[in-house]
C-alpha cells in the first residue's frame, strides 16, 4: 500500500482527495494534506479522516508518505518539487509541471539527484478513446499525416478567475493555453510528433485578466504534417467541447466529448475487424472536463511503482508539451513564426 500526500488543496485537489481518500485506487491511500491556507486543509483533512497541515515540511516530517501530489499554483510548482525532492519520496505534479523552462529543467535534475521519480499529471492521456486512437497510430493505419486539430471551448467566467489572485497571471497560472489546453496540447503532440514551428495569435476576450482566453495556433510537424489549435474559455453560457482530431492519407479518428472522451469518428480506407466496433465501444461521455482518466492515470503510478515500470510522463516528457506551449507565446509576441528546436545552418561541424 502507497502512502499519498496532497500539497495544495484548491479546486483540482477534489478530484484527486476523491480517488485517493475513498480507497478508489487499488494499492493506494490519503494519508495527510497540506495547504497554507489552513481553512483548506482542513475541510479535505477532516471529509478523509486525515492529518492536515498548513506547512509542507511540517507534514514531511509527521506522516509516513511514499509519494507526495503536488497540486499547488503552476508557477509554484518547481519551488515545491526542488524543496520536497530531498526527502527522498516519489512526486506527482499536476500540469503544466512548470511554467518556464528552466524551472522544468531544474525540477528533473532535483528528483534526479534525489533518485525519485518525477510524474506529470497527464490523465487524457488514459481516455479509453485516446489509447483506441494512439493504438491505430502505433498500427500504422494512419499512414502519412496530413493534420492534427485539437479545439478546447469551455467556460470560464470572471466569477472563475476572481476566486485566487493568482488565476490568469503570467507568473503563477497562464491563460487558456498553459492551464485549460495544456492536457489538448500534449496530446496533439502525442499523437502527430515533434513540432518544427509555430505561429499564433491570442486575445483576452472576455475577462479581466493579464494572460488569454482565446488563442489560434497553426503548427507545422517535423513529419510535414500541420496543426491547428483552438483554445477558449470563452464560450457563453457553458462548456462547449475538447475535441482532438486526426487526418491522414489512411482514415480519419475525431475524439470529441467535454474532454476528449467520445469516439465521434472512426473511419479507415483499410477496415479491420472490431472496427465496426469502435463508436459503441469507445463512446463515452464524463461527467465533467476533468473525464475519467485521473482513476486510470493513478493506477499507472502505482504500478510504476510497485512493479518498478517505465511511467508514460516523466519529466521530460512533460517538459514537450511546456516547450510548445512557450514557444506559442513567444509567436503571439513576436508576431513571427517561431521555430521550437536551433538547428545550424552555418557550422561546418559533421558535414559530410
Amino acid at each position: 500500500m502507497l502512502n499519498f500526500a496532497l500539497v495544495g488543496c484548491g479546486r483540482i485537489a477534489k478530484r484527486h482527495s476523491e480517488l485517493l481518500g475513498h480507497g478508489q485506487i487499488a494499492g493506494a491511500r490519503l494519508v495527510a494534506v497540506c495547504d497554507v491556507i489552513a481553512d483548506k486543509a482542513q475541510r479535505i483533512g477532516q471529509e478523509f479522516s486525515v492529518p492536515h497541515f498548513a506547512d509542507m515540511h511540517e507534514m514531511m516530517r509527521s506522516a509516513d508518505i511514499d509519494v507526495i501530489v503536488v497540486l499547488t499554483e503552476s508557477g509554484l510548482h518547481a519551488e515545491h518539487v526542488m524543496a520536497l525532492a530531498p526527502y527522498g519520496k516519489h512526486i506527482v505534479v499536476e500540469k503544466p509541471m512548470a511554467l518556464a523552462l528552466s524551472d522544468a529543467d531544474a525540477m528533473i535534475a532535483a528528483c534526479d539527484q534525489a533518485g525519485v521519480k518525477l510524474f506529470v499529471v497527464k490523465q487524457n492521456r488514459f481516455n479509453v478513446p485516446i489509447v483506441k486512437l494512439r493504438e491505430a497510430l502505433e498500427q500504422k493505419r494512419f499512414g502519412k499525416l496530413v493534420m492534427g486539430t485539437v479545439r478546447v471551448r469551455w467556460c470560464r467566467p470572471q466569477a472563475y478567475y476572481d476566486q485566487d489572485s493568482w488565476r490568469g497571471t503570467w507568473a503563477l497560472d497562464g491563460g487558456v493555453l498553459t492551464n485549460q489546453a495544456s492536457h489538448h496540447v500534449d496530446l496533439l503532440e502525442w499523437m502527430m510528433g515533434e513540432v518544427d514551428s509555430v505561429c499564433a495569435m491570442s486575445n483576452t476576450a472576455l475577462v479581466d485578466i493579464e494572460a488569454e482566453d482565446t488563442a489560434v495556433v497553426i503548427l507545422r510537424f517535423k513529419n510535414g504534417a500541420l496543426g491547428v489549435i483552438e483554445a477558449t474559455t470563452a464560450v457563453r453560457p457553458s462548456d462547449l467541447e475538447g475535441s482532438l482530431s486526426i487526418l491522414g492519407a489512411g482514415g480519419t479518428v475525431e475524439v470529441a466529448g467535454f474532454a476528449v472522451n467520445k469516439m465521434k469518428t472512426w473511419n479507415f480506407v483499410e477496415p479491420i475487424p472490431g472496427d465496426e466496433d469502435v463508436m459503441e465501444t469507445y463512446s463515452v461521455n464524463p461527467p465533467n472536463v476533468y473525464g475519467f482518466g485521473h482513476h486510470a492515470y493513478y493506477e499507472h503510478v502505482v504500478d510504476c511503482l510497485t512493479n518498478d515500470k517505465k511511467h508514460m510522463v516523466d519529466g521530460l516528457e512533460g517538459r514537450k508539451s511546456l516547450e510548445l506551449i512557450n514557444a506559442i507565446y513567444e509567436s503571439v509576441e513576436t508576431g513571427r513564426e517561431v521555430a521550437l528546436r536551433y538547428r545550424a545552418k552555418h557550422s561546418k561541424l559533421g558535414v559530410r
